[in-house]
């Protein structure tokens, strides 16, 4: 069934929770980020990872459910949330989540999921504290806490930021974290905003060296955002107008038109449907600050969600992390 609709709805909602609901809880095939130290460390994902041993990778589960919680709450009533408590109350056990954080301290996950896998636990512990009464973010938090003094280390020795639109990209990881840290650590923020003037500050005229074969994210957009959130709003505004002095005439190109999805059968090639999303999120939050070029942000925003949305489901390649992004994207608003 194609999406031909670029807002939210209930049918539209019930998919995703389907779609995610079969993947979190689906162990094979499974692409693991794991350090062998020895034989004893060659064991399956649902006992390196109780609770994120699905999806396809960890990180993919991490934001999978991400993407049942946040439904769960702004559709309370569709049938396909009781079934998403309840496998949450059943995964989210203090248990299962101390094998989480214990495997944090094993001696070859210092780079564990660093740093996009990072971000999204932080941002699932988010969501989960919108969820009155349950347990969830009570026992996710010493996950989160953990992930939060990684990236706390991980800041004070990255001398210079990772714009590649993969999930090492630098950007998007802060633009995640910093949402967290504004309701669970006020001291990380400020040090977010520091590294983000230090390393983007400056940037001029960018050129968008994008699409990249493989990449899901838009390296420039996912800049902007997180510039979005870090400088106050006329800083911002002057500072997106050198960077995208063009944008009246909707250059960089690049950046206005969707990219093309040659084999969704391939996982790498698939990520560009994230791409697509994931421009249509950018456009969407950066559109109220785009000036008299404000409606070349919407057009471009409904033309990249044209382009993926119809591809969320249907091959597991894209499909066991897409419905996230495409949330992101239909959940966007202004700053």
């Amino acid at each position: 069934m194609e999406l031909t609709v670029s807002e939210l709805n209930g049918e539209t909602a019930r998919r995703f929770a389907q779609a995610a609901m079969g993947h979190v809880v689906r162990e094979y095939p499974h692409k693991l980020d794991h350090v062998l130290g020895g034989d004893e460390d060659a064991l399956p994902p649902r006992v390196l990872h109780p609770c994120f041993y699905g999806s396809y990778d960890w990180h993919s589960c991490v934001h999978g459910w991400w993407t049942l919680l946040t439904l769960r709450r702004l559709y309370p009533d569709m049938p396909e949330a009781a079934e998403i408590a309840a496998l949450a109350n059943s995964t989210f056990t203090e248990e299962k989540l101390a094998a989480e954080l214990a495997y944090l301290d094993r001696p070859g996950s210092a780079g564990f999921e660093r740093p996009y896998g990072w971000a999204w636990l932080l941002y699932l512990h988010l969501e989960a504290g919108r969820h009155g009464g349950a347990p969830w973010a009570g026992r996710l938090e010493p996950l989160a806490r953990a992930f939060a003094a990684r990236l706390r280390r991980y800041l004070d020795i990255l001398t210079y930021p990772i714009r590649t639109g993969t999930h090492f990209n630098t950007a998007f990881a802060l633009l995640l974290s910093r949402e967290w840290a504004e309701v669970f650590d006020p001291e990380l923020t400020p040090l977010i905003d520091r590294k983000a003037a230090d390393w983007f500050a400056d940037d001029r005229a960018c050129q968008a060296w994008e699409p990249g074969g493989d990449e899901f994210l838009s390296s420039a957009l996912s800049e902007a955002m997180l510039m979005q959130r870090a400088l106050g709003q006329e800083q911002f505004r002057q500072w997106f107008a050198d960077f995208l002095p063009d944008r009246a005439q909707r250059r960089p190109a690049t950046l206005f038109a969707p990219v093309t999805v040659s084999d969704r059968s391939d996982g790498k090639i698939a990520h560009l449907d994230g791409l697509n999303l994931s421009r249509a999120w950018a456009w969407r939050t950066l559109q109220p600050d785009m000036g008299a070029a404000a409606p070349l942000a919407r057009d471009a925003a409904e033309m990249h969600l044209s382009a993926a949305l119809p591809h969320v489901t249907g091959d597991y390649m894209g499909e066991h992390w897409l419905a996230s992004f495409a949330l992101l994207a239909l959940l966007a608003r202004p700053v």
